[in-house]
């Protein structure tokens, strides 16, 4: 497991999500594993804050507000955090700590969801940088098949991650400054297209105790591979949790 490379405003949804009016608190736990070069894993402590509304929901990391919400369509303008981050003193690699640091930030989009009872879920979003570190856009194309067994719920899924030139040379390219400094080849990645596959599962324990899990796969994108500061060919997350609904 590598490096969170775009951690879904969908996934996180179809993990925590909840019934209307309905409010939950809870704490959870999120790995990922760099990338970069000698640089290790993370581990992030993540609250749990959940509100499912006729106009609007919070789950965990993400929120947002919606333009169109029935049985079977769903369109919302969202936010959430983008954990994506690297800190030269990480990195056990010299040449990797003279290299600048590249920050996490918030996005900020649209999304769209169908929901077919018997056919599966189409997910579609767009974001774009809020807090302009990368001034990147990510856009996701998703397919999820919940299935409900008992109290357990399950939704494993695939798609494809689009993500534009800015955003990979934010997090992957290397200036001419910085290859002065470090010795690493100059490198302005362009756009690039990901495929992924997922899974979460949600547990019901009763009426007020509940507990998910949530895991992606991808292969990185060649734009990201042949970076100097790569030393990878997949990525991934892991995000577990419990929660009390009120």
């Amino acid at each position: 497991m590598k490096q969170l490379k775009m951690l879904s405003l969908g996934l996180l949804c179809t993990a925590m999500s909840a019934q209307a009016d309905e409010f939950s608190l809870g704490v959870g736990a999120m790995v990922t594993a760099s990338p970069y070069v000698e640089t290790q894993a993370r581990v992030l402590p993540v609250p749990v804050l959940g509100y499912e509304g006729d106009h609007g929901y919070f789950r965990g990391l993400a929120g947002g507000v919606y333009l169109w919400n029935d049985a079977r369509h769903t369109l919302s303008v969202n936010a959430y955090y983008l954990p994506l981050q690297y800190d030269p003193d990480d990195s056990d690699n010299d040449a990797m700590k003279r290299l600048d640091k590249r920050r996490s930030t918030l996005m900020a989009g649209m999304g769209y969801r169908y929901k077919h009872p018997v056919w599966g879920h189409l997910r579609l979003e767009i974001s774009g940088d809020t807090l302009n570190n990368s001034n990147g856009i990510l856009g996701d194309m998703g397919y999820l098949y919940p299935i409900t067994l008992g109290a357990w719920r399950l939704a494993p899924g695939a798609g494809v991650t689009w993500t534009s030139g800015n955003h990979n040379d934010y997090y992957y390219g290397i200036s001419a400054s910085e290859s002065a400094r470090s010795g690493l080849a100059q490198y302005q990645p362009g756009s690039s297209w990901t495929p992924y596959v997922e899974m979460s599962v949600n547990y019901r324990f009763n009426e007020n105790w509940r507990a998910f899990f949530i895991a992606r796969g991808i292969a990185l994108s060649s734009e990201v591979r042949n970076s100097p500061m790569v030393s990878d060919d997949v990525s991934g997350m892991l995000m577990t949790g419990a929660s009390y609904v009120f």
